[in-house]
């Protein structure tokens, strides 16, 4: 329970100190808050805490994080800017048995930031990548935004030259599940008119400040929207877009929710959705979620 020169491994929470045993050797990928600092998890604090070293993407943010919870292992950059000088020398640390922790400036990493290209070399390498569950901004907006979430697709940052932003709108457009995107606010109004344009009519909600003490959800469909954005002032930070499937996807859904209801009614679990998957041509997992929530009563 000591650091590399003999000093305890500790956290503070809620007053009490508390110390941390070292991690097992390797990345720990751990997710941190996205806005309200008590969202970590004991877990990831623990981890921190034991760390041999943290690699972040901007250690003034993560500093924030460490000096909340008294946690002192030592910070090391990792960001786009440097990552091709620094993965060697985080690879070595790992070579040598270190426990290395890899952080984001928020959310969980590898989810639109710097650290896909640390793990695949780190695994290629042979050393053991640890996930460390917790927030996300991706999953706290998707369950705000009162839209489908049994299948969706998250797309990152959408291009931010109109003819490539309108192009991948265009791909994105017969996608049959709920999108999910990222996007800043001085591109926020001119993203959602484009994808009122290119996906018509659906409905949608912006969500941003989550989990701080602005919080917003403001749902409604892409065209209204984007005439909202247009006059508003500039909204600060990232934003999460969540998007509602084409309405031809959420028809398909009440079909396979009606089947299923009425094969539910004389058949087991595992042959209704054999059935209804073979009617329907659905992907049998699909069929499976679908029937799962009915049986559960979370469509009602």
């Amino acid at each position: 329970m000591t650091g590399q020169e003999g000093t305890p491994r500790t956290y503070l929470i809620a007053g009490t100190r508390q110390f941390a045993a070292r991690p097992a050797p390797g990345l720990h990928v751990v997710a941190t808050p996205i806005g309200n600092l008590g969202d970590i998890s004991v877990r990831a604090l623990e981890t921190l805490a034991g760390a041999d070293v943290i690699a972040c993407e901007d250690t003034r943010m993560t500093r924030r994080l460490t000096d909340r919870y008294a946690i002192e292992a030592p910070l090391i950059p990792y960001h786009d800017h440097n990552g091709a000088s620094m993965r060697p020398r985080i690879l070595a640390r790992l070579a040598a048995g270190d426990a290395v922790a890899l952080v984001s400036d928020a959310g969980t990493p590898l989810v639109s930031d710097p650290g896909f290209k640390l793990v695949v070399e780190a695994a290629e390498a042979g050393h053991r990548i640890h996930p460390i569950p917790g927030p996300s901004a991706l999953l706290a907006a998707l369950v705000a935004a009162g839209l489908p979430t049994d299948r969706f697709l998250f797309d990152g940052f959408l291009p931010p030259r109109d003819g490539q932003r309108r192009n991948r709108i265009a791909e994105l457009k017969a996608i049959p599940a709920t999108l999910v995107l990222y996007e800043t606010g001085p591109r926020l109004a001119e993203s959602l008119a484009d994808l009122a344009e290119g996906l018509g009519p659906r409905p949608a909600a912006v969500c941003r400040e989550l989990t701080k003490a602005f919080e917003e959800v403001r749902r409604s469909d892409l065209a209204a929207l984007a005439a909202h954005y247009a006059t508003a002032s500039t909204p600060k930070g990232e934003i999460v877009l969540v998007i509602g499937p084409p309405q031809e996807a959420a028809a398909q859904d009440g079909d396979v929710d009606a089947a299923l209801t009425r094969a539910l009614a004389d058949h087991s679990l595992k042959d209704a959705v054999a059935a209804v998957a073979g009617a329907t041509g659905r992907p049998k997992r699909d069929v499976y979620a679908r029937a799962l929530a009915l049986t559960r009563g979370e469509d009602g």
